[in-house]
């Protein structure tokens, strides 16, 4: 059963590639744009299969040989071995033939299940010239040797160059973000057409490293941006797994590469020349490569099909610890050999293996805990987030503050992508604070409190994850006992705030019907009384010991009268009731403009019936901001609005006075303005502006009138 405040915040999330469809003459134009590239790309490679394997059998001559291409040295030790050289040939063939045949395989695969997809379709496209044109040397061979076939190779590999760049503009939702990025895009096109149409010319950037390594690092960099800026910003969750896989597929595949060739490079020179070890090399970038297609086809067909979040832990955490270990193996072999001048010795060789042996247990250990607070937050440290949890509750004052803390501690601790709760009221469940983006099918942990249900902690799961794991969910259960003792101390305050507040509201409310009374009952009653009484004496003149009495009761009776007046001014301003609220501050800041300050009020044409207490606070809390700019502020002028919001009466009170130093000590005035408005569940607040002046924001809830 779907809860109603999971469904009200939650948004519908497309499935699978989520961009908008190809319709009518665009689709066409993209399946035989596809199709078209896909038939020129395959004919060259096929081509070019043939004119590659004998070219890897005729040796190199010159310095300049790089490439699979063999030298007489290359073939003199595959000799040696008893490896013909056309096996050697063959292998590296084929490890380009496999490379090929994958990508098109997954182009193929993208375009049958998604054939209306831009991205998709443009996916297959850039994999297509990648796995066919781009990586493999086929056709670089294939122009070398009929030089014919040039223009077609340019097409296909320019058509790559362009589709791969906007692959990582667009993807995954088929739209240029940032927007600007479609500017870039045509930019990337106009500065290919001399790299692949006129090579070798002023035109052509490769022509100077000078121009290319910045052009090409530039605009690497904006493609990582755009998807980090989409992955942070826009992306759903099933958008950031997709992206997920795609970034891991490159960033291993490029790493894997990058190791390699620089291993390659730190390699002595005979190593270096060595047919085999350049076969083991060759094959290991050739797969490591094929992490691109396959990630990218994945991400866009099966990316709930494993868990890709675990495959980058395992990744980072293993990867990362080669690394060091590599590295302290060859420092320990290679620096020290070198240093002592004792290379190939055995002790040397010994000592970087127990160096390895004792640093890859520890050092396992807390890149694992490193890379999992990375990914999942501080599941594996309870203690520090519980310690979280209560240093925030300490630090929260207001009652309304408590929830928003609590759920934004357990989605930054388990880098969870929702946390929210849900309180238990007389209609059901209620949202009162959530952190996150709502996701469907959250799971959804019961808050008690001595056996009392208090509601719901309601967890959105990592994307790619069907359940928690299992230290989560002992996590979990430490903090679901913290937090329903923090939700039943915020009810206790909130229930204690409330009866305060209808405390506050009854008084006034007494306060008013008690001046009525007053007003109108008895203190008519006492002067008519006055007056009879002045009649009386009229009567009994001639009685100067009578007229002594009644002399003496009407000046009582004056007293008394005078009395109930004060009495009714202290239970409640009459000028409230005379004129209304504004209209009693606008009569007070008119006394004050006499003393040369000017006040100006701002207010609505009316304000809605206000209760008694909310009236009396906000007319004792502006008299008293007023009195403090009149005495204290050496203002000129003076700001004075009423306006009505979010359920709440507002007032501001702003000055140009020379406002409060930095060492000023908090008044009763002060004081006084702030209990009254906390007594009825609202807040006041003073603020000092850089420039000078001072301004008094009050915020006091409407709540019921008693009409």
């Amino acid at each position: 059963m779907n809860s109603p405040y999971a469904s009200a915040g939650a948004i519908a999330r497309p499935q699978g590639c989520p961009d908008a469809p190809l319709h009518g003459r665009r689709l066409t134009l993209a399946r035989v744009t596809w199709t078209a590239v896909t038939l020129l790309t395959v004919v060259l490679f096929v081509a070019g299969v043939p004119a590659s394997f004998e070219y890897l059998q005729i040796p190199c001559a010159g310095s300049a040989c790089t490439g699979p291409q063999p030298t007489v040295a290359t073939i003199r030790m595959l000799g040696q071995l008893g490896i013909p050289i056309a096996l050697y040939a063959a292998f590296v063939l084929a490890l380009d033939v496999i490379f090929a045949v994958v990508c098109f395989a997954v182009a193929g695969l993208i375009v049958r299940h998604q054939p209306v997809s831009r991205v998709a379709l443009l996916a297959a496209l850039a994999l297509l010239t990648f796995g066919g044109a781009t990586f493999p040397n086929v056709l670089n061979v294939l122009v070398e040797i009929q030089p014919g076939w040039a223009l077609p190779v340019a097409f296909v590999r320019y058509t790559g160059h362009v589709s791969f760049l906007s692959l990582f503009y667009l993807f995954s939702d088929g739209r240029f973000i940032p927007r600007w990025t479609q500017l870039l895009i045509l930019l990337w096109a106009i500065l290919g057409i001399p790299v692949y149409f006129l090579p070798d010319t002023s035109l052509d950037p490769h022509a100077s490293p000078l121009a290319f390594v910045p052009m090409y690092a530039g605009f690497l960099g904006t493609a990582v941006f755009a998807q980090v800026y989409r992955y942070q910003r826009v992306a759903a969750p099933i958008q950031r797994q997709q992206t997920k896989w795609v970034v891991f597929g490159f960033a291993a595949a490029i790493l894997t590469f990058l190791v390699f060739i620089l291993f390659g490079a730190a390699l002595p020179p005979g190593l270096q020349q060595d047919p085999l070890g350049f076969l083991v090399g060759n094959t290991v970038m050739h797969l490591s490569m094929l992490l691109i297609p396959l990630s990218i086809g994945f991400a866009i067909l099966r990316y709930r099909l494993w868990d890709i979040d675990v495959i980058i832990n395992r990744t980072l955490v293993y990867g990362i610890l080669s690394a060091i270990v590599a590295g302290v193996y060859l420092l320990v072999v290679g620096g020290l050999g070198s240093l002592l001048r004792a290379e190939g010795n055995l002790l040397l060789s010994l000592l970087g293996a127990v160096l390895v042996a004792i640093l890859f247990a520890p050092l396992r250990e807390r890149l694992q805990l490193g890379v999992n607070r990375l990914m999942y937050g501080e599941r594996d440290d309870p203690y520090r987030v519980l310690a979280r949890l209560g240093q925030r509750l300490g630090e929260t004052l207001e009652p309304q503050a408590v929830l928003p803390s609590v759920v934004q501690t357990v989605r930054e601790a388990l880098r969870l992508p929702y946390a929210a709760i849900a309180l238990r009221q007389q209609d059901g469940l209620k949202l009162a604070a959530s952190a996150g983006e709502p996701v469907p099918e959250p799971h959804r942990l019961p808050l008690v409190y001595q056996g009392e249900s208090l509601g719901e902690l309601v967890l959105g799961r990592r994307v790619g994850e069907e359940a928690f794991s299992p230290a989560d969910r002992r996590l979990l259960d430490d903090l679901v006992r913290q937090v329903g003792v923090a939700v039943h101390a915020m009810r206790l305050t909130v229930d204690l705030q409330r009866s305060r507040e209808r405390l506050v509201t009854a008084r006034e409310e007494e306060r008013r019907r008690l001046r009525h009374d007053l007003h109108d009952s008895l203190g008519p009653a006492l002067a008519s009384m006055s007056l009879q009484l002045a009649a009386v004496r009229n009567l009994v003149a001639d009685r100067p010991d009578a007229a002594e009495i009644l002399t003496t009761l009407k000046s009582q009776m004056h007293d008394a009268v005078a009395d109930i007046r004060r009495l009714v001014y202290a239970l409640r301003p009459p000028v409230l009731d005379e004129l209304g609220l504004v209209e009693a501050v606008r009569e007070y800041s008119a006394r004050l403009s006499y003393d040369g300050l000017e006040v100006l009020l701002e207010a609505p044409g009316s304000l809605p019936p206000l209760s008694a207490a909310v009236e009396v606070a906000a007319y004792r809390i502006a008299l008293e901001a007023l009195a403090n700019v009149g005495r204290h502020s050496g203002a000129h002028s003076c700001a004075v609005r009423f306006s009505i919001a979010d359920g709440e009466l507002h007032l501001d009170v702003a000055d140009d006075g020379h406002g409060l130093g930095p060492n000023a000590r908090t008044g009763t005035g002060l004081i006084s303005m702030r209990e009254r408005a906390q007594e009825l569940g609202g807040r006041c607040e003073i603020e000092t502006s850089p420039d000078g002046g001072t301004t008094v924001r009050v915020r006091l809830p409407l709540g019921d009138t008693d009409d």
